[in-house]
């Protein structure tokens, strides 16, 4: 049985090709392993590990000589090309998180399936405030009173100047406010976020942001058995860029964020 082999090049080509994005191959005889994933690292949205991996199986030939395992299940093989195509599809099928859309239909998705919407761990930066509620009815419902005319209870101004900014950029900006004055449901706008899950009776609020940024960013609000309130921002970068974004930014999430939670468990 003859083999066809496919070079990493090779693939890269088929893979731009497939995307319709412009590829240059340069070689340097100066990039070692350890360079290279670093270079992975700060240009994608990857971590360090997974980059270094990937990088370091580049080394090593993967050619499939023993097909026994194919004739014992009937596997008919397919071509390089034709599983990216698969591969994009499945993505497009299953990315829900990252790739929701303004048509989205309010309340579109049951309860049995909003558990299951997460937010990606790897390649992400995150910064977590966490406070314990005293009352936590009121919490949750401050909590789905946020935005509109109600604000983001702390730095209303750096929210409004986040929007302008935002605006500038060809972004929504703050202009959608909220979609109902008293309830939200998933799929709504909100500003620049879009409610992924709504869920009181599991106390928690998940929105995804449509705001444009070098990446791609997500801020969860959930109170916990223990009567603690978790505010959770999650930033995946998209390259260099994504990545000085976070770090510029960090001053300013400290400062909202934690000042967020503190007012909005406030008791009057």
């Amino acid at each position: 049985m003859s083999v066809n082999c496919i070079t990493y090049g090779e693939m890269l080509k088929l893979y731009t090709k497939k995307r319709r994005i412009k590829l240059s191959i340069i070689i340097l005889p100066i990039m070692t392993p350890r360079l290279s994933s670093y270079w992975l690292y700060f240009v994608t949205s990857t971590s360090y590990r997974l980059a270094l991996n990937l990088v370091d199986s580049m080394r090593i030939p993967v050619i499939a000589n023993d097909n026994r395992l194919q004739q014992i299940l009937e596997i008919t093989p397919i071509t390089y090309s034709k599983a990216l195509g698969l591969a994009f599809l499945k993505i497009e099928q299953n990315q829900v998180v990252s790739s929701w859309k303004d048509s989205m239909v309010s309340g579109r998705f049951k309860k049995s399936i909003q558990r299951h919407i997460g937010v990606p761990k790897r390649g992400c930066f995150t910064d977590k405030q966490k406070i314990r509620v005293v009352d936590t009815q009121k919490t949750l419902n401050r909590i789905w009173s946020i935005g509109g005319d109600t604000g983001w209870y702390y730095g209303n101004w750096m929210w409004k100047i986040r929007g302008d900014f935002d605006k500038l950029m060809g972004g929504v900006g703050l202009r959608r406010g909220r979609t109902h004055s008293d309830e939200i449901f998933s799929g709504d706008s909100l500003h620049f976020w879009r409610v992924l899950v709504a869920d009181k009776k599991d106390m928690r609020l998940l929105l995804f942001a449509e705001m444009r940024i070098p990446g791609e960013a997500w801020l969860e609000f959930i109170i916990d058995k223990e009567n603690t309130l978790h505010l959770t921002a999650t930033f995946r970068p998209k390259g260099i860029w994504g990545r000085l974004y976070w770090y510029i930014m960090i001053p300013f999430h400290y400062f909202i964020f934690r000042g967020m939670v503190r007012e909005i468990t406030l008791i009057n």
